[in-house]
C-alpha cells in the first residue's frame, strides 16, 4: 500500500497505548493508520472512524457491539480485530496489520487474471466469509479493496464487523450514506436495505467477475445509475465480456449474481463448494488461459471510484471549504465565518382572539409528536436488538427475548452438535435490529436425529425395503447367499443390525436368502463304502444302507454295489441309500478227493462250479491218481475259483 502524507494524528498516542506511525489509506468511513501497540510491542492497523459516524448514537452502540463480535471471529483468512476504543471523541479499531497489496491494486496492475489465479484468491475469501456466516456475521461490503494479498501469498478479508456495525439497514438516517461500494451492492441492499449471507455471495460473484474480466460488472456516470442497474438490469454474463471464458465459470458467476437471492448459493460455504467443483472440471489449459481482451463496449466503460453513494447535502455557503482533516476526524464543528446572516422580519401584530389557534395547533402537534416519539423510541415501535442466545437453554433464551421486548416462539429441530434443549439458531438472527414485539423463532435442539433400524430378519425383501424407507433410512447393498434355515427371498441379516440408532439417510445393507445350497451327488458305485460314506456326509448328506449286504462276483466286499440317487443334486440333510457288497459266494472244497482218479475228482469239482486244472507231479509218468489240491480240501473259496489238482 502507498502511504499518504502525514497528518495531525501521526506521532500521537491514542488511548494511552497506540502510537500512530503513518497514514496508510483513506476511505468513506475511516482513515487507516499504521500504529505501534506499545503494550504488546507489535504493529497494528488503526482504523479511525469519521466524525459524522462517531457522533451518531446508534452507530456508536452498534460499533461497540459489532466490534466485539468481529473480535471473536477467529479464522486465518480474516484480518483479526484486536481491540476497539475511544479517545477524546475518536472511535477506532485496532486490527491485524497485513503488509501486501489489495486485490484492487492487483487488478489495476495486472488486469484480467487467469481462472486459476482468480480461484486461488476467491476460494480463501469464501472460506473466510463462510466462517463469518457460520458465526452469524454478514460482511455487507465485499469488494477488491477489502481483500488483501499478503506478501507470503496468504489471502485476507478485512473490515468484518465494521460494515455491519454501521447499521443493520443499508441507509442510515444520521449519515445519509448508502454504505458499501455501490458497484458491489446486492439488489436487496439497494432496494430494501436488507442483507444476509446471500448478499455477500452476490458481491463475491461480482468481485470474481472483475478478476476474470479486469473490469467492474456495473459502472456508470453516477452512483444512482449504478444502483439502478443492480435492481433492474441484473449482472452481465461473464461471457458477454470475455467470450473465451469457460462455460462453467460463466454459470458460476450467473448463479452468484442472481437478482433473486433464492437463486444464489445459500452462503459462502456453498459458493466455495461450487468453486472447488468448477476447478476440478476445468482443464489445465482452461485454468491458465488469461483472457486476451474484453468486449469493446466493456473496455469503454469509465470506472467509478470506490466511494460510497453520498446523498446530496446542500452546503450553506459554496465558498466554505469545510473543516480540516483533523477536525473531520475529531468531530469539531465547522467554523461559521462567511455564512450569510439571517435577515430579520417583522411579525405584524394580531388580536388575542386570533393568536389562540396557533397555540392550540402547536399543542396538538406537540402531543402528536410526543406520542409518535414515544411509539418509536420507547413504545411498541421502538427498535431493539435480537440477543445472542444460541447454545443457551430454551427457558433462559425465552426469558432473554422477553427482556428485550421480543416475542419468542419455539420450533424444534435436530442437531448433531447442539445438545438437546439448547437453542440451535434464531430467526431473525442475533444482533439484527427489529421492532419491539417482533416474533423471534427459537430453533431448539431435539438432539441428534436418529432412527432405529427395524427388525428385518425373516421378512421378505420388498417388505424390508418398505420398512427401511419408512424409518427415514436408505436401502443399501443387497447380497444374496444360500441359507439352510431361511427360506428363499427372505432377509437373513441387516447391517447396521436391528435396533441400532442411525442417522437419517443411513444406508442399510441386506443379506437375503437364496434358499438351501444344492449339493452335487457323486456316484460311488464300486468304491469302498467307508470312503463313500465319509465323502457324502462331509457334503451334508445322510448315508444309509438300503438293505442287507449282497454277494457279488464283480464288486469287492465292503464296496458299493448300488447307490440311490447315483447322481444329480440334493440338499443338506437329504438321504443317499446304498447296497454294500458282501463279496462273491464261497464254496467249500470237498474232502476225500485224495487218492481218487482225476476224472472223478474233476467231475465233482466241476459240479460245484470250480474250474479244474491238472498238474502232473512227474511229467511223462502219470497214473491219474489225485495226490493233492490247491486250494486244499475244506477251504472256502469263491464259486468259480480255479482248483489245481496234482496227479501221479
Amino acid at each position: 500500500m502507498s502511504t499518504a502524507p502525514t497528518d495531525d494524528l501521526v506521532g500521537e498516542l491514542l488511548d494511552g497505548r497506540y502510537r500512530v506511525i503513518e497514514r496508510l489509506a483513506d476511505g468513506g468511513m475511516a482513515t487507516v493508520y499504521l500504529a505501534l501497540d506499545t503494550r504488546l510491542d507489535r504493529e497494528v492497523a488503526l482504523k479511525v472512524m469519521r466524525a459524522h459516524l462517531a457522533q451518531d448514537a446508534t452507530f456508536r452502540s452498534r460499533f461497540h457491539r459489532e466490534a466485539r463480535s468481529a473480535a471473536r471471529l477467529s479464522h486465518p483468512g480474516v484480518v483479526a480485530v484486536y481491540d476497539q476504543g475511544e479517545d477524546d471523541g475518536l472511535m477506532f479499531l485496532a486490527m491485524e496489520y497485513v503488509p501486501g497489496q489489495t486485490l484492487r491494486e492487483v487488478i489495476d496492475t495486472e488486469g484480467a487474471l487467469t481462472p486459476r489465479a482468480a480461484l486461488d484468491i476467491m476460494v480463501p475469501v469464501l472460506d473466510a466469509l463462510a466462517a463469518a456466516h457460520h458465526a452469524g456475521i454478514i460482511h455487507r461490503d465485499i469488494k477488491p479493496e477489502n481483500v488483501i494479498l499478503r506478501e507470503d501469498g496468504a489471502v485476507k478479508v478485512a473490515d468484518f464487523g465494521l460494515a455491519r456495525a454501521v447499521t443493520s439497514q443499508t441507509v442510515t438516517s444520521s449519515s445519509g450514506l448508502l454504505l458499501g461500494t455501490v458497484a458491489y451492492l446486492s439488489p436487496e441492499q439497494v432496494e430494501r436495505g436488507i442483507a444476509d449471507a446471500r448478499s455477500d455471495v452476490y458481491a463475491a460473484g461480482l468481485v470474481f467477475f472483475e478478476m476474470l474480466t479486469g473490469s467492474k460488472a456495473f459502472d456508470g456516470d453516477t452512483a444512482i445509475n449504478v444502483a439502478y442497474q443492480h435492481v433492474h438490469n441484473g449482472a452481465p454474463r461473464l461471457r458477454s465480456r470475455s467470450p473465451e471464458s469457460p462455460e462453467i465459470l460463466d454459470e458460476l458467476v450467473a448463479a452468484a449474481t442472481s437478482l433473486d437471492p433464492d437463486g444464489r448459493p445459500a452462503d459462502a460455504a456453498a459458493f466455495a463448494t461450487l468453486m472447488r467443483t468448477a476447478r476440478r472440471e476445468l482443464t489445465a489449459d482452461e485454468l491458465d488461459d488469461r483472457p486476451s481482451a474484453v468486449d469493446a463496449a466493456a473496455s469503454t466503460i469509465t470506472r467509478t471510484t470506490a466511494l460510497p453513494v453520498q446523498r446530496p447535502i446542500p452546503s450553506p455557503n459554496p465558498a466554505y471549504a469545510g473543516p480540516s482533516l483533523r477536525d473531520q476526524v475529531r468531530g469539531a464543528p465547522p467554523a461559521t465565518a462567511g455564512l450569510p446572516a439571517r435577515t430579520a422580519r417583522t411579525v405584524p401584530p394580531r388580536t388575542r382572539r386570533r393568536a389562540v389557534w396557533p397555540w392550540i395547533l402547536v399543542i396538538v402537534s406537540a402531543a402528536i409528536a410526543s406520542a409518535t416519539a414515544w411509539f418509536f423510541i420507547a413504545g411498541p415501535g421502538a427498535p431493539t436488538i435480537v440477543p445472542a442466545v444460541v447454545g443457551k437453554p430454551v427457558v433462559a433464551a425465552e426469558a432473554t427475548m422477553r427482556t428485550q421486548h421480543l416475542a419468542p416462539t419455539r420450533q424444534d429441530g435436530f442437531s448433531e452438535s447442539v445438545a438437546k434443549g439448547l437453542v440451535i439458531s434464531t430467526t431473525p438472527k442475533a444482533n439484527a435490529e427489529v421492532r419491539r414485539g417482533t416474533t423471534v423463532t427459537l430453533v431448539v435442539s431435539k438432539g441428534p436425529e436418529r432412527y432405529v433400524v427395524p427388525t428385518l430378519a425373516g421378512v421378505g425383501l420388498d417388505e424390508a425395503k418398505t420398512q427401511i424407507t419408512g424409518a427415514n433410512l436408505v436401502v443399501g447393498k443387497v447380497t444374496e447367499t444360500f441359507s439352510e434355515d431361511v427360506p428363499s427371498g427372505q432377509v437373513i441379516a441387516s447391517d447396521p443390525k436391528a435396533g441400532v440408532q442411525s442417522k437419517r439417510g443411513t444406508s442399510v445393507a441386506l443379506t437375503v436368502s437364496k434358499g438351501q445350497k444344492p449339493i452335487s451327488v457323486e456316484n460311488f458305485t464300486g468304491k469302498p463304502f467307508d470312503a463313500a460314506k465319509a465323502a457324502l456326509e462331509k457334503a451334508g448328506l445322510v448315508v444309509e444302507e438300503g438293505g442287507p449286504r449282497e454277494n457279488s462276483d464283480t464288486v469287492p466286499k465292503d464296496s458299493i454295489i448300488r447307490q440311490d440317487p447315483a447322481g444329480g443334486t440334493l440338499f443338506k440333510g437329504d438321504k443317499v441309500s446304498v447296497v454294500v457288497s458282501d463279496g462273491p459266494v464261497l464254496v467249500a472244497v470237498p474232502g476225500g478227493l485224495i487218492g481218487k482218479q482225476f476224472n472223478e475228482v474233476k467231475g465233482i469239482l466241476g459240479g460245484l462250479g470250480f474250474k479244474v486244472t491238472e498238474r502232473q507231479a512227474i511229467p511223462g509218468i502219470n497214473f491219474g491218481t489225485v495226490q493233492g489240491l490247491n486250494p486244499g480240501e475244506g477251504d472256502q473259496v469263491p464259486k468259480g475259483s480255479e482248483i489245481v489238482v496234482t496227479t501221479v
